[in-house]
């Protein structure tokens, strides 16, 4: 597809081609007139050719619209604050908003976000288990963990887990 600049500049010259031929054929209808000799073929070609000229315009227009429109968006997303998605983020870098429709998967260690292959958490390091079940340790943001209703103690070091 061509640039926009090489559209506009196609579509530039087509217009003063275009008012060129009217100004022609104007001047040739008068012509014609004044000899009172009406040739209708050459009025004929005359015409068609403004016609094909108009049809390209409008197909420039057409392509420069699209061409807008894809440049308004940026060719990629955009957050509500207006600062452009980065293709396979979970959240803006700018504001830190989620973006997508996909939820977020969470580490259920620390509640991180985890990128799409992770096998660990990179933050706390724990394992991250895929799984079909709705039990695994990654969930989409904003769900309660599995453990979060009923919290168990568990020993922050092994000697604290020996009894007395």
């Amino acid at each position: 597809m061509p640039t926009p600049g090489h559209l506009r500049r196609e579509r530039r010259a087509l217009v003063r081609l275009r008012e060129e031929r009217i100004r022609d054929l104007g001047g040739l209808m008068l012509e014609m007139y004044r000899r009172d000799h009406f040739r209708q073929d050459l009025v004929v070609d005359h015409c068609t050719e403004l016609t094909e000229l108009e049809r390209r315009l409008h197909e420039l227009d057409s392509l420069l619209a699209t061409t807008a429109v894809g440049r308004s968006m940026g060719g990629a997303a955009r957050c509500v604050c207006g600062a452009p998605i980065i293709w396979g983020s979970h959240f803006c870098a700018n504001c830190g908003r989620p973006v997508g429709d996909a939820p977020v998967v969470v580490c259920s260690q620390c509640d991180r976000p985890l990128p799409a292959e992770a096998h660990f958490c990179a933050h706390c390091g724990s394992r991250v288990e895929v799984a079909e079940s709705p039990d695994t340790s990654a969930r989409p943001i904003g769900e309660a963990s599995p453990d979060s209703a009923e919290p168990e103690r568990q020993p922050k070091h092994p000697v604290d887990s020996i009894e007395r």
